[in-house]
Order: C-alpha cells, then structure tokens, then sequence
C-alpha cells in the first residue's frame, strides 16, 4: 500500500470510538466494490480485530442513507439474538460508531469510512465443496428472514434503484436491442429471442407483490456462500455479512439468486454449456435450509414462488450480461472478448435446465413447505 493510503488508514481509524494502540492493518478480503482492510488494536494485554472499510460511493451513491440501513437492521436483529440469549458479537455484524457518535466516518479528501467489529473464529467460503456448507448458508439467510419479519421494510433506503426490478431490467435490455450501439445484436438474435419469449415469466413475482398476494420484506439482495460467516470449529452459519444492498424486496429473489449462484454445476462464464446443470442436490440442500432458517415466516404463497424466484434471478442476470454486451460491456468487468455474451449464455443454459426441471423442482419445495 502507498504511504498516502497508510495515511487515509491510520487517520481514519483513529476516529473511531475503539481503544488502544493500533498494531497493524492490512488489506482484507477479495471484494470487488469496497476497500477492505483487517485492522488490530492492542488494548492492555488483548488484542482486539476491526474490519474497516472505505466505501465506494461511485457505486453506493449515498452512504449516509446506506449506513442509516444498516445500523437500523442490525440493532433490530441484535435484540433478537439477545432476547434467544445468543453471541451477538458473532451472529450479527456490530457497528463501531466514530466518536461524534455517526455510523460513518467521511474524511477531508471525501472518502467515506465505516467499522465492524471482526468477527473471530469464522470464515466464509467462496464456492460450495459440500452439501452442508451450501445447508448452512441457506439456514442464515432464512433466518435473516425470520429475524426481520417485523421490521418495516419500507423504512429502508433504496440503496440501488430497481435493483431486481426484473420487468425494468427487461425494458433496458430492450432498449439496447434497439439502439443496438455496437451493431452486436444480429450476432445474438437467438439469445435475444430466448428472453423476448420469457417475457412473462419476469414478472410473475412482482405481479403476486402487486396484487398483494406477497408482501415486500427486507431482503439481502446478494445472497452467495461468501457472504454467510461459518463457526471455524462446528461449520455453522453465524452470521449475514455484506449488508450493503440491504433494501425493501421479496424473500424469492434472495432465495432464488442463491440458488442461480450456489446450485449452479458451473462456473458463471463457463462456456462449454453442456456442463451447466441445475444441481437438484444442492437445489434440495437449500430448499431444506431455507426454510429451516424461515421457520413459518413466509407465507404459502411466497413459498410457492420459489422456484419462480429462482427462474426470475437466473432470467434477470442473463439479460443483464446481454445489455452490457450489446451496450459495448460498461459495467460489468471483462477478461476476454465476449466475456459477457459467455456469461449470458450460461444463464440462458441454466434457466433451459431449471425448465425441464421444473416438477420436480416445485415437488422438491412442497416436500420442505409446513
């Protein structure tokens, strides 16, 4: 690191509202939006770990907003956990306040810092290796579910505009269709043609919202493996981390974007597709957990949805990989030519799976539903 981000660091840690001598920091983590970094403080004779974290608010817009989310959540799911007599320095991400009491800190050159506590003897996973790993994330975030049930989700900021909004994610993907900057559409008119005719399968979930058949809750909205912390020693999954894109949505789209990401028997830029496969296994793994995790939460019809939610995340991320190709791949980062039209075809090849799947897929979740 450069000495003038050691300075960012130190000058930012030392607003915080934590004690003792600061032993080290170092960079932490492989995430892709944020600035990471470990942080020790030795107070008398223990050392105690900090994670910090520079938030990148070309992404996240407004962090004041994004924080308010946040401290709101985990205050609320810390009395749960408290009330069971559970570890809430472990199951639930802790806010260190700067010392004029704000969750943030925004320094002179306008970068925004915040702090969590670390939380010790755990880890996350980046990919599923076995069953239990992939059971044991999906019990947390159906807890999470469960742990929020009460909360108003409509006091939550909208940290990203119409972030699983799949119906207007659909309207931009044809939009680029039909401007078709870069003259790729001709290539891809049978991918194109494949979201053209599932059209209406992108908006049966938030129909069911609107007709009030399902309710809005908080919602995650990036549920994969690695952002669940497992017991180092037991495996069990402790705690939701990544609250970020923490926002009003539907309990599908969390569960379905989890299985679109974990149950997958690929890698999301494969590009030999004859091994993209719908792992019924996992997709069972998961359904168990969830609902484990749920505990009675969701209503039968949400439960119902599932597998749609499942359908809908896997169809929304394929057509945004698709508006990004078209658009002349602006957003999503790429590491060869095609990388995004790869990636989209591996959606479409997952959602084909998931479609001569289907029955067994909806028998698998009427099994696990109380």
């Amino acid at each position: 690191m450069s000495e003038m981000i050691n300075q960012e660091i130190m000058q930012a840690v030392s607003n915080f509202l934590i004690e003792g001598e600061l032993l080290s920091f170092e960079k932490y983590g492989n995430g892709h939006i944020n600035d990471t970094y470990l942080i020790v403080m030795k107070d008398q004779k223990r050392t105690i770990k900090y994670i910090l974290q520079r938030i990148n608010h070309v992404v996240f817009k407004d962090p004041e907003k994004l924080m308010e989310n946040i401290s709101g959540v985990t205050a609320f799911i810390r009395k749960s956990i408290e009330k069971a007599a559970g570890d809430s320095s472990r199951e639930v991400l802790t806010v260190i306040n700067t010392k004029t009491g704000a969750p943030l800190y925004k320094d002179g050159i306008g970068h925004f810092w915040r702090m969590y506590l670390f939380i010790v003897d755990s880890k996350c996973l980046e990919k599923v290796s076995r069953p239990e790993d992939f059971y044991q994330s999906a019990v947390a975030f159906g807890r999470f579910q469960k742990q929020l049930a009460d909360f108003d989700a409509f006091s939550l900021h909208e940290t990203i505009k119409d972030f699983h909004n799949t119906p207007a994610r659909f309207i931009k993907f044809c939009q680029a269709v039909h401007s078709d900057p870069y003259n790729r559409a001709a290539k891809v008119a049978q991918e194109i043609a494949f979201f053209m005719e599932r059209e209406d399968d992108m908006k049966v979930c938030l129909a069911a919202f609107e007709d009030g058949r399902i309710p809005f809750r908080v919602t995650h909205n990036d549920t994969k493996l690695n952002n669940v912390m497992l017991d180092n020693k037991t495996g069990v999954g402790l705690c939701v981390i990544d609250l970020d894109t923490v926002m009003p949505g539907l309990a599908v789209f969390d569960f379905g974007d989890s299985i679109r990401f974990g149950a997958n028997t690929a890698a999301e830029d494969e590009c030999d597709l004859k091994k993209v496969h719908l792992d019924m296994v996992l997709f069972e793994t998961y359904v168990d957990g969830f609902l484990h995790g749920c505990d009675g939460s969701l209503t039968k019809e949400e439960t119902a949805l599932l597998s749609y939610g499942a359908k809908t995340m896997t169809l929304e991320c394929g057509i945004r990989f698709m508006t990004d190709y078209l658009e002349g791949d602006t957003y999503f980062k790429i590491y060869r030519e095609n990388h995004n039209l790869d990636r989209c075809r591996t959606q479409i090849a997952l959602v084909q799976d998931m479609e001569a799947k289907w029955s067994e897929m909806e028998k698998i979740v009427k099994r696990y539903t109380k």
